[in-house]
């Protein structure tokens, strides 16, 4: 199976780009390998938070990015992302990802 990856908006995909180096390099990293292998890695790189949504778990010198993705039909669909600046992840990042995830579950049905 050939995996693509797919960006909810063009905001989030120039949110992406604009990622510190080194998360950007370890975002890098962890997408390729979702790429050959599909979006199911295990932690440290991805965590399951349920109902099909996931966090791609980015750390560098500059801090902690979280990037939520859901997979659909051969897609991985990045939703949203934030850098961490606290020890939990806020509760509107993850609302937003949820929001955002319902939109596009709609889209495939």
């Amino acid at each position: 199976m050939s995996w693509k990856i797919v960006y909810y908006s063009e905001v989030v995909r120039q949110w992406v780009d604009g990622l510190p180096p080194d998360l950007r390099a370890y975002y890098a990293r962890i997408t390729e390998r979702m790429l050959k292998h599909g979006p199911y890695l295990r932690m440290p790189y991805v965590r399951p938070l349920g109902q099909g949504l996931n966090e791609i778990r980015a750390i560098g010198k500059e801090g902690i990015a979280r990037v939520f993705f859901a997979a659909r039909s051969e897609q991985i669909v990045i939703l949203h992302g934030f850098v961490k600046k606290t020890e939990r992840t806020l509760k509107r990042e993850l609302d937003t990802a949820r929001r955002r995830l319902k939109e596009i579950g709609d889209e495939n049905a």
